[in-house]
């Protein structure tokens, strides 16, 4: 038996606001409630809702910049930077900038769009 999993056909999440979201791990993809990995691009001028999520995050952005606010503070991670945002911390994701921004994601545990807490 195989002690390995080779994902070739991630979970493509469905989005209204330009976003990729490919899930190669996780809840959508193999049931994991433990973990999820995605490899997302988000467009220029791209933001999300702040929220409050019910997992810790971690961030590692390939190409372009992305932007948090964080409790009221603002950062801006570059191409080779990462960030861990512990989980209950209120946070918004944008890309205000001029080019898409592709990074990666992983939750612990997994995403659920239930765990999110969104401020619409």
């Amino acid at each position: 038996m195989k002690k390995y999993t080779i994902q070739n056909n991630p979970f493509v999440v469905p989005t209204n606001d330009g976003k990729v979201i490919k899930e190669h791990f996780g809840l959508a993809t193999d049931g994991n409630p433990n973990i999820s990995i995605a490899h997302m691009i988000a467009p220029a001028g791209w933001s999300e809702p702040f929220q409050t999520p019910e997992f810790d995050e971690f961030t590692f952005i390939i190409k372009g910049k992305k932007q948090f606010i964080i409790e009221g503070e603002m950062v801006v991670l570059e191409a080779g930077q990462s960030i861990k945002i512990e989980r209950h911390t209120r946070v918004q994701y944008s890309n205000p900038f001029t080019e898409p921004c592709e990074y990666l994601a992983i939750c612990t545990p997994a995403f659920s769009i239930n765990s999110v807490n969104r401020e619409d």
